[in-house]
């Protein structure tokens, strides 16, 4: 019912591409992340929390239209549906019900409870297109208020040594999630890069509290900046937005950090391990809860999680897409 096409996964009964990666007539969006919500296409569909995420990084005056989670809608001859993927703010698995029966498009999505997002739900199904960014068992995430705790402790290690905390972490989603987590946590606004002002204002207006922030470049330059905790994209490590920071100590936020060596890799002082991803055994679970009879695994480590799915007995394979999944959002 959903075939590879040179530009993505392609519904030939509705008409419409999934996460297209070209520019197609019609997009139906799991979420807002870049490697899946991709500008060019002529109208974008995606679920009713996504919208402004949508608006926000695609084109002026592009076509957006949205639907509320478990809605069905007809598109052609088959029935489309949004359910909460628990990834970001808006994010979304697509049910889509046809003659070749069910079929689920995971998106990216995790099973962690997250103040910043509707939760994953489980949606039973015949074939089952789950992602796979950490499908392989070494990836096993610690609680969230562990990691947070953690970062807040390194954090008042900082500020006793007279230094700044630098938090490298991605735009949309991680940086909005940490900052919920802080929300009864710090006593001081947290000072942000500009470049993540826009959506976590979106986040603001969709009613999720999180702790008061600050634009590091509205700090009077009179004002120090030791003892603060910043919060950056990966991508300001050596502009000269950093020379302000005077002396500090940094990490990176991401799933990709449990990898031994990717500290020294991203050559940064603290690895913290918050993913917004599904690990191993989150992935194993959904599968179970799903009873898909066919589960297809893309990008990450499809080949591993499809290989071990076969020795379970469940029909598997792999499908190739253009979403990055952990360079973007891990």
């Amino acid at each position: 019912m959903l075939q590879e096409t040179p530009d993505g996964l392609y519904c030939p009964a509705g008409n419409f591409y999934i996460d297209p990666w070209g520019a197609v007539d019609r997009a139906i969006i799991t979420h807002g992340h870049g490697d899946h919500a991709r500008t060019g296409s002529r109208a974008y569909l995606c679920a009713s929390p996504c919208r402004a995420v949508l608006e926000q990084r695609l084109e002026p005056g592009t076509t957006i239209e949205s639907a509320p989670y478990n809605q069905n809608i007809q598109l052609g001859g088959v029935t489309v549906s949004f359910h909460p993927a628990g990834h970001i703010l808006g994010s979304a698995q697509i049910r889509v019900e046809g003659p070749g029966g069910v079929w689920v498009v995971s998106g990216d999505y995790k099973r962690e409870a997250d103040p910043t997002c509707d939760g994953f739900e489980p949606v039973r199904c015949d074939t089952f297109i789950t992602e796979s960014t950490f499908g392989l068992p070494i990836f096993r995430w610690d609680p969230a208020a562990q990691v947070i705790a953690d970062l807040v402790r390194w954090s008042e290690s900082n500020r006793a040594a007279g230094m700044t905390s630098v938090l490298f972490c991605y735009t949309l989603g991680k940086a909005q999630r940490v900052l919920a987590a802080l929300a009864d946590v710090v006593d001081r606004p947290v000072l942000v890069h500009g470049a993540m002002m826009a959506m976590t204002d979106i986040y603001r207006r969709a009613g999720v509290r999180m702790a008061p922030t600050e634009l590091l470049v509205e700090r009077g330059r009179q004002q120090p900046l030791a003892g603060e905790l910043v919060l950056a994209p990966l991508l300001a490590r050596g502009t000269p937005w950093m020379r302000r920071l005077g002396d500090f100590s940094d990490a990176f936020a991401s799933g990709t950090m449990r990898v031994r060596g990717m500290r020294r890799q991203r050559n940064v002082d603290r690895a913290i391990v918050l993913s917004d991803h599904a690990d191993w055994p989150a992935l194993l679970e959904t599968i179970r809860e799903v009873g898909a009879s066919r589960v297809l695994t893309t990008h990450g480590y499809p080949e591993a999680l499809a290989r071990y799915l076969r020795t379970q007995g469940i029909e598997s394979g792999t499908i190739r897409t253009a979403w990055e999944g952990e360079a973007a959002s891990a």
